[in-house]
């Protein structure tokens, strides 16, 4: 339900004196209230409160109806120039490879060129959280490589397991005036079947991303495994080393 005007008019306003404005923005000055009511009937005007908590309260002489179009054209106009930033996030991993380091910097890349912040999410597991290093210089050179389409919002800023640092589209970008993942489109803009294909766009856009990061995970989960052997296959070597008769020899051999 739209929300009721709260603006007193005409014979809503009962305080017994204004100061009142004409029309042409003239201080005419106080008056008694059903005077100014007067005033403002004889040029087939509206008496409006403007500034209820003066005292007196403050009264204007204009046509209401014709002043309520002209702001909401005024704010129709100014939500038409708003730009509505999205916020989208990609992660990575330190130790990504080049293939799908490529694949998540075209999705950063387009992600940008449509006018979107991207947060950089760098996931750290295990042994990988003693060198935030790698982290910082892979978030660096991402930076770097898109320098010409991208602002760096946020520098790398370790939370915990995760690295993130913000991207934003450039000056350069933000300036062009294409539309968000505006497929082309021979009939009329803004029309049903050119909004579906943006959600499909979007959409499509966003499962690539997803299955990028499962492949990421299934690789990282790999890695896991792969150092959980090594781990146990060290055990194996110390405790063997420790039931031999040579303790030299086996110290060496649990080193």
């Amino acid at each position: 339900m739209p929300e009721r005007d709260q603006t007193r008019i005409n014979d809503r306003i009962r305080v017994p004196e204004v100061r009142l404005i004409g029309e042409d923005g003239t201080q005419i000055g106080v008056m008694k209230t059903p005077d100014a009511l007067r005033y403002a009937e004889e040029r087939d005007l509206d008496l409006v409160e403007v500034a209820p908590d003066a005292r007196p309260p403050v009264c204007r002489v204009l046509d209401y109806s014709k002043f309520k179009y002209e702001q909401a054209q005024k704010q129709k106009a100014a939500r038409k120039h708003q730009q509505q930033i999205t916020i989208r996030e990609i992660k990575f991993r330190p130790k990504i490879a080049q293939n799908d380091y490529d694949t998540k910097k075209g999705h950063v890349e387009r992600f940008l060129r449509g006018k979107d912040k991207v947060k950089i999410t760098i996931m750290f597991r295990g042994r990988e959280q003693s060198h935030p290093e790698r982290g910082t210089a892979l978030l660096e050179k991402l930076a770097g490589e898109l320098s010409e389409i991208a602002v760096v919002e946020q520098t790398p800023l370790q939370d915990g397991r995760n690295m993130t640092m913000m991207l934003g589209p450039s000056k350069a970008i933000l300036a062009t005036g294409e539309e968000h993942h505006a497929p082309e489109s021979n009939g009329k803009a803004g029309t049903k079947p050119e909004k579906k294909a943006k959600f499909v766009e979007a959409a499509d856009d966003e499962l690539e991303a997803d299955i990028a990061d499962d492949a990421q995970d299934a690789t990282d989960a790999d890695d896991i495994v792969d150092d959980a052997q090594d781990a146990t296959d060290d055990v194996a070597v110390a405790e063997a080393a420790v039931g031999s008769d040579e303790p030299a020899e086996a110290t060496e051999a649990a080193e």
